[in-house]
């Protein structure tokens, strides 16, 4: 993180929001790493920025439940515990059977079109071996799923799950022995959409979720065992 993260949509953004960005992006890709102390002086001096722009992003974290706030100690990232995983996991699990239910339904011939390419954009993301490409094609390839639904009230839920659900996204792609069978889970779930088989695309999405849960906590404990967290 050696300057201010931005992008197109970015450009007239205050200084403030893209602080903000900034940091949430490293804390999701995992280069601001879990328990690490978010020192207001160091991270001004890093972005080349004052502290109140800093500090006022590490409240707004605060809020997200992506930084933690302790008297004494200050803030660090928050840590990625088997609860708040669960917490997050068990209802973007329900949300993405309904939406590879209502998928089935409404999806057009133009939606199965992206995400039949969405489902070849992440297979060659992997082929990179960039964590960030891989992660951002897999949500691109969701997206399509969860906008095909055209229940607005949905797409509004699941994308207040999305920034958490990036973060834990982000930590089960991280192993590379997963990423065939993540390749595979895709083409059963599109495969299911496009023959209109809500019980197998509703399965699959759920399986898709519960493999991801189960890796990660997997990790979880073996950094516990290794006394990383």
């Amino acid at each position: 993180m050696k300057e201010l993260f931005q992008t197109d949509s970015d450009a007239f953004l205050p200084l403030r929001d893209l602080v903000f960005n900034t940091l949430r992006q490293a804390i999701l890709i995992g280069e601001l790493k879990p328990g690490e102390r978010l020192m207001e002086i160091h991270l001004a001096d890093r972005l080349g920025v004052s502290r109140t722009p800093i500090r006022e992003a590490i409240h707004k974290l605060e809020r997200e439940g992506l930084v933690t706030i302790t008297p004494r100690r200050g803030a660090e990232v928050s840590q990625i515990t088997e609860k708040s995983m669960n917490d997050v996991l068990e209802v973007r699990r329900a949300l993405d059977a309904l939406c590879a239910e209502l998928a089935c339904d409404r999806i057009t011939e133009e939606g199965i079109r992206n995400l039949k390419k969405a489902c070849d954009d992440f297979e060659y993301s992997v082929s990179t071996q960039d964590n960030k490409k891989i992660a951002q094609a897999d949500v691109a390839l969701h997206d399509i799923i969860v906008h095909a639904t055209g229940n607005q009230r949905l797409i509004q839920l699941v994308n207040n799950l999305s920034e958490q659900m990036y973060r834990y996204r982000f930590e089960y792609i991280k192993d590379s022995s997963r990423h065939g069978a993540l390749i595979e889970e895709h083409r059963i779930i599109y495969r299911s959409i496009v023959a209109k088989d809500k019980k197998t695309a509703a399965e699959a999405a759920k399986t898709h979720i519960d493999n991801q849960e189960k890796a990660i906590i997997r990790r979880i404990r073996l950094d516990r065992a290794s006394g990383k967290t």
